[in-house]
């Protein structure tokens, strides 16, 4: 059989469909694959073999008996370990749940079964989502398969990392502030984040209520269409999600993938213009625009002068929200306990737990956001950067009455390498200087190669109007089919 880890999803899904190949051979050929290379990329958190095998199994029972499966059924996926997997552990890379199996599966995680897909296991990821070089995992930093010694992106470098390892053909991951697309555009893959609301946060560990966005990572931009058609889609269960279909991502991907953008338009955003991008990542991004241009597309420049302000807003915002919905996590109730002899309150027990569960950048943003939630201080932190948000929402919703999509790199700089900007944390929230204003707005964004700098890849970022995700698969396959995907050098 053909080396089943080198295809794509969809080339996967017709193989099951014919019986050419079996879900439980196409399982076992990645599950061999993470046993060859995961030590060395640390992708994984949990590899659940003896499941995925039986839902494999399942699978080719199904395609036996003559029952209609999906258009992904039989495809692995590795599913980032911060949503709830029953019977799975799960740890959002925190020692604070270590060993917990939750007694739910997520909306997602039951989306995903339903779809047929087969659940490899829990992907390494920044301690609770909280980072943008998976360097913050309490279980040990992922690492780039470009160049080993360089981050795979974060929080969800796990996920990125397995697809560019080719240890999974799909991937899920969540988008805070970037954490989806900027270790799409690190480690040559592909990676979305939809309109928030349009993928479920029931049995998402939350980390920042109002942006946390889970969605669809892969190896091509149709991959990812079809995993996010799976996975969307209202949920009653989350009061935050939004009442409407899922825009047809897959037909706008097939669309875009005949390389004609006639009659769309492409704002380049003024102000990402002087941050400061790498100049290999600048020289990519504008070959990209060049690309685009002779796709058709008209590109023509957006001012959305309040951009400058989303990361100080950003991280008032997010770890405000952050400070809150972590203190669940007391010792009490689930996951690690400490210092429970019978001898302490249970305030002590609290503050033992607490101390060695959480790490040091989980610390740091409980303690920036309820700073920035304490009396006295509410509405010159908090409620000023809301205020902020709702002025970068305007600009948004401006620039989408000039153009039909927003264009950018995603990222300022390529990989870097591990231990570079952890003793400087202004240094790694700049990671996500591009991404974050989609994250304040609630729009979709999805991350696609563009290009190399130093060997490295380079991403370009399409940001669409809320519910109009099909626009950034249009543009993104379209760029695709222009330049091809990127294959790492072999592990």
């Amino acid at each position: 059989m053909t080396d089943v880890t080198a295809m794509t999803a969809t080339q996967i899904a017709g193989l099951v469909a014919t019986g050419a190949a079996s879900a439980v051979e196409v399982t076992q050929a990645h599950l061999d694959r993470i046993a060859a290379v995961d030590g060395r990329i640390n992708a994984f958190l949990h590899v659940d073999t003896e499941g995925a095998l039986a839902a494999a199994r399942d699978i080719d029972a199904r395609r036996a008996a003559g029952e209609e499966l999906g258009p992904l059924a039989g495809v692995p996926v590795a599913v980032k370990d911060v949503l709830t997997t029953k019977g799975v552990p799960t740890t959002v890379g925190s020692k604070i749940l270590e060993g917990w199996h939750p007694p739910y599966d997520s909306t997602i995680v039951e989306r995903l079964r339903a779809a047929g897909t087969v659940m490899l296991g829990k992907t390494n990821m920044d301690e609770f989502a909280m980072g943008s070089s998976t360097e913050y995992s309490a279980y040990g930093p992922s690492r780039n398969p470009w160049d080993t010694d360089r981050i795979p992106g974060g929080s969800g470098g796990g996920s990125a990392a397995a697809l560019a390892a080719y240890e999974a053909p799909l991937a899920i991951g969540s988008d805070t502030g970037g954490s989806i697309r900027q270790p799409g555009a690190v480690t040559g893959t592909v990676g979305a984040k939809p309109t928030y609301g349009g993928t479920s946060r029931y049995g998402l560990v939350a980390f920042s209520s109002s942006l946390d966005t889970p969605g669809p990572c892969a190896r091509t931009v149709l991959d990812a269409a079809l995993l996010h058609a799976a996975i969307g889609g209202h949920d009653p269960r989350d009061s935050t999600s939004i009442p409407a279909p899922v825009p047809d991502v897959v037909a706008a991907a097939k669309l875009g993938a005949t390389g004609d953008l006639s009659g769309v338009r492409l704002g380049i955003v003024t102000e990402f213009g002087g941050e400061g991008a790498e100049p290999g990542v600048t020289a990519a991004f504008n070959e990209a625009v060049a690309t685009l241009t002779k796709l058709g597309a008209e590109i023509v420049e957006v001012s959305c002068p309040h951009f400058r302000y989303a990361l100080p807003a950003y991280y008032l915002i997010a770890p405000s929200e952050c400070s809150s919905n972590l203190a669940r996590f007391d010792g009490v109730r689930f996951g690690l306990r400490v210092g429970d002899d019978g001898n302490r309150s249970l305030e002590e027990v609290m503050s033992l737990t607490r101390e060695v569960g959480f790490g040091p950048e989980v610390k740091r943003r409980i303690m920036l956001g309820t700073y920035a939630l304490s009396s006295g201080y509410y509405d010159a932190y908090y409620g000023q950067a809301q205020k902020v948000r709702t002025l970068i929402t305007r600009d948004f919703t401006a620039a989408f009455e000039r153009v039909d999509a927003l264009i950018s790199p995603t990222t300022p700089f390529v990989a870097f390498p591990l231990g570079a900007r952890t003793s400087d944390p202004y240094q790694m929230y700049l990671a996500d200087l591009f991404t974050i204003p989609t994250n304040l707005y609630g729009g979709p964004g999805i991350s696609v190669p563009c290009g190399l700098s130093d060997g490295l890849p380079v991403g370009l970022q399409v940001m669409a109007p809320t519910l109009a995700d099909d626009r950034m698969y249009r543009v993104a396959a379209a760029l695709e089919s222009a330049v091809g995907t990127f294959t790492p050098p072999a592990l």
